[in-house]
């Protein structure tokens, strides 16, 4: 063990036992056990943070891999991986680090990170590939220090987490990808070893809170590719988030337990078409579909920003707002610097 950091958000009970209260879980842990994230257990009585500055990968990133299309297009982004999970998703694309725990290697300290964002020429600081919300005092710390630095940052999420610790990190967070895998609680029970509402929970404290949100819907054959559940997935969105806020929906492969056939292109343009009834921003993702990754202007149809992959290109964009129709584009922090940065990008 690399460090005893006391978690937060837990308390004793009779027994010996200790109560987690960080994610709707409520672990209740004996001595020497972990939760289901396996990275907070119980030593002495106290439940530890085992995960605190552990990283499990550090790249320099496309924002758009996040996937975020209207925070800071085409800026890099320093992300930060580390261990663990409090869910169990049968299809997870990051299983090698999300359901394991390491601690080989010395714990980063939360100062670092300013210095090392710097370093790599960015301002922007991710935490991602594995679930952030489970290492949440590392991500707190290290968030208000980014934020010291003058940075932003980002949290790629499933969301579940409890109300109180939310309100805690959601001030210090500038943007976040939060996944909804279903609208259907029974998905996230089987599938996930999780619940739905949580995360629905989450994602408008998160709004409410004035962060950015955009939503990922992972589209997997036979389990959450009904229409009538891509409606309810846009609706939902449209009367609790906004209309404006950004769906990424995303094609599945195979992967760990998962083996459901990979998601078929027409599924994926059919649900786009769906959920365009009710959101201004719907876009296709892990496929090759340029129509789906641009962003138009809702109001003239006018492509503001064009994207090949991970690259993006302003096309009928100035000064913030559509070149043919004048409407202001929903693009956070779009600046004369940013286009410089995405045309030397490209």
């Amino acid at each position: 063990m690399n460090t005893l950091k006391i978690a937060e958000y837990w308390h004793a009970e009779e027994g010996g036992f200790v109560r987690c209260d960080l994610c709707p879980h409520h672990c209740r842990l004996r001595e020497g056990q972990k939760g289901r994230c396996k990275v907070r257990a119980v030593l002495e009585g106290q439940l530890l943070a085992l995960g605190y500055g552990l990283v499990s990968s550090a790249h320099v990133d496309p924002i758009e891999k996040k996937p975020l299309y209207h925070f800071c297009p085409g800026v890099p982004i320093y992300s930060l991986g580390g261990w663990g999970c409090n869910f169990g998703c049968t299809f997870c694309q990051n299983w090698s680090i999300s359901q394991a725990f390491h601690n080989s290697q010395p714990p980063l300290r939360p100062d670092r990170v300013p210095l090392n964002m710097r370093r790599e020429d960015c301002n922007l600081v991710a935490y991602t590939y594995n679930e952030p919300l489970v290492g949440f005092e590392f991500v707190r710390d290290t968030s208000r220090l980014v934020r010291e630095a003058g940075g932003k940052n980002v949290l790629v999420t499933n969301g579940y987490v409890e109300e109180a610790p939310a309100a805690e990190l959601l001030p210090l967070t500038d943007a976040l990808n939060v996944d909804i895998k279903s609208m259907e609680d029974s998905f996230y029970r089987s599938t996930c070893k999780g619940t739905l509402s949580p995360v629905l929970r989450f994602c408008k404290q998160a709004v409410k809170v004035g962060c950015h949100l955009e939503i990922t819907n992972l589209i997997i054959p036979g389990l959450n590719d009904t229409e009538a559940g891509f409606e309810r997935l846009a609706g939902w969105i449209h009367d609790e988030l906004g209309p404006l806020t950004p769906l990424h929906l995303s094609a599945y492969h195979q992967d760990y337990k998962q083996e459901a056939p990979a998601t078929p292109l027409p599924t994926l343009l059919r649900a786009r078409e769906i959920c365009r009834l009710k959101l201004s921003y719907v876009y296709t993702g892990n496929v090759a579909d340029s129509h789906g990754q641009n962003t138009c202007c809702p109001s003239c149809g006018a492509v503001l920003i064009e994207r090949w992959g991970f690259q993006s290109k302003y096309s009928d964009l100035r000064d913030g707002a559509c070149s043919r129709c004048g409407r202001k584009a929903d693009i956070i922090d779009y600046s004369s610097s940013v286009v410089s940065v995405v045309a030397s990008a490209l």
